[in-house]
């Protein structure tokens, strides 16, 4: 082999071994984005400018924790996550909850009349059985996910909102 062969041969060899140890030392990537599905949504009907609730069952198929922080939806003027317990007397009442749900990894959060909902106040439109009422969902550090919740007639639980004594809206959600 000429001298100029092997040099070049070489400094191929040399740009391909720093080149290798280049890719080793990159960092890993980042991890995709916090990955949270909805299944069953619906939500139920109601008159322009009342309350209504949204459920369904909140997925995480990941590895760790998914905290939802905030719900939002142009159908309503103000959208809470609430949860449903009872008082000291024994009613059950519905209030805010500040610190949002938490999808357990590799679990599920149920959200369901009686219980923890998506609470839509303020209604910009009446939600007609057949409908169509889209939700996006706020996660802690990851994507907004966006929920398309059917909306359905429904005559279930009374719940009141903590302090008031007023039922929630009409019949309940």
């Amino acid at each position: 082999m000429r001298p100029g062969r092997i040099a070049a041969v070489a400094l191929t060899a040399l740009v391909g071994i720093a080149l290798a140890g280049c890719a080793a030392a990159a960092p890993a990537a980042t991890a995709a984005p916090a990955s949270l599905t909805v299944s069953d949504a619906w939500a139920k009907a109601a008159g322009a400018s009342e309350m209504t609730a949204a459920f369904g069952v909140l997925h995480n198929d990941t590895d760790a924790d998914i905290r939802v922080t905030a719900a939002s939806t142009p159908a309503s003027t103000s959208t809470q996550l609430h949860q449903t317990t009872a008082n000291a007397a024994g009613e059950m009442v519905m209030s805010e909850v500040k610190d949002g749900f938490v999808v357990p990894a590799h679990g599920t959060f149920p959200l369901e009349p009686g219980g923890n909902h998506i609470m839509l106040m303020g209604l910009t439109s009446a939600l007609v059985a057949g409908d169509e009422v889209t939700i996006t969902l706020t996660l802690d550090g990851g994507e907004p996910v966006e929920v398309r919740a059917p909306v359905k007639d429904y005559a279930g639980g009374n719940e009141q909102y903590e302090g008031t004594g007023e039922p929630s809206h009409g019949s309940g959600h």
